[in-house]
């Protein structure tokens, strides 16, 4: 998709990035970036590690069961992300792997709700090392990105990072299993249906396949995502274009179900969501009573 451009997160302050950002902000709400310094060898340590706890058996990974939003296994059927839409949908065809940001939170209240402690499976002790290093590397790359972002929108560079001091962070890992597991898709059913993300900022490591990522655009529809091995794509979410004035669009996107031609296809992909501090006022919105409500919305039962 041509709205959507390659941006070098090393060299935006000089080669007119900000300006090719705002006008993809514009459009689809996406951008794939480079020069991220994530290594190929720590995000296929994150994948290998989790997939040592996917395949284990349902009986095993259900202490670890959660509800969105929490901490843990969210099981195939937990959630439905069209709901966020008014869209009434099977559920997702997915199970994850979540984390969020950890404590203490500068009020008790607020630090029970957005940063209570992660679970780590004792079944995959080997899973804590790579998402941890992962984690930290994510945090300061989301921190650039919203530097750029401010300068793209015109502002300071810490027009948006003056508000995240103390950020809540939410993290999935993704596994969309192939059709011998989840069954033959049913009718408006995704591996993750439409929707826009909720908060500021997303940062996706994907891995290409037929049932993959796809964005919109009202010119275009539904377009296949651009993939590019070496880049991450970032979107941003619904706090983000409100915190803009509507200026620029949370990118709408779905994943698509098993590929008929290829029904055993299997991808994992690694979702880092980076917000703001828990209440921060966004034009007039408290932005962590927003998200917990989209949260909720998207709750299957």
């Amino acid at each position: 998709m041509a709205t959507i451009p390659s941006v070098d997160i090393r060299t935006w302050r000089t080669d007119g990035s900000p300006a090719v950002v705002d006008r993809a902000l514009r459009t689809a709400g996406f951008l794939l970036v480079t020069g991220h310094g994530i290594a190929p060898d720590l995000r296929a340590a994150v994948r290998a590690q989790a997939r040592l706890f996917f395949r284990l058996p349902e009986e095993a990974k259900r202490p670890y069961s959660v509800e969105v939003g929490g901490r843990g296994w969210l099981a195939p059927g937990a959630e439905a992300n069209a709901y966020a839409e008014g869209t009434e949908t099977p559920p997702d065809l997915k199970e994850s792997l979540s984390f969020a940001a950890e404590g203490p939170g500068r009020d008790p209240r607020v630090g029970a709700e957005w940063f209570a402690p992660n679970t780590w499976p004792a079944e995959v002790p080997s899973l804590r090392p790579p998402v941890t290093s992962y984690l930290a590397r994510m945090r300061a790359l989301s921190e650039g990105i919203l530097e750029l972002l401010g300068v793209a929108l015109g502002e300071d560079e810490d027009f948006f990072t003056r508000h995240t001091t103390h950020p809540t962070w939410g993290f999935n890992i993704n596994r969309y299993p192939g059709t011998e597991t989840v069954g033959s898709p049913r009718p408006g059913q995704f591996r993750i249906g439409p929707h826009t993300d909720f908060g500021t900022v997303t940062v996706l490591d994907r891995q290409p396949g037929r049932g993959g990522l796809q964005v919109f655009t009202d010119d275009d529809g539904w377009q296949d995502a651009p993939y590019d091995g070496d880049a991450l794509t970032v979107n941003i979410g619904d706090l983000m274009a409100l915190w803009t004035g509507g200026r620029w669009c949370s990118g709408r996107h779905r994943v698509l179900p098993p590929p008929v031609d290829e029904p055993a296809e299997e991808l994992m992909s690694l979702v880092y969501f980076y917000e703001c501090n828990p209440g921060t006022d966004v034009r007039g919105v408290d932005s962590h009573r927003y998200l917990r409500e989209k949260l909720d919305a998207i709750r299957v039962g």
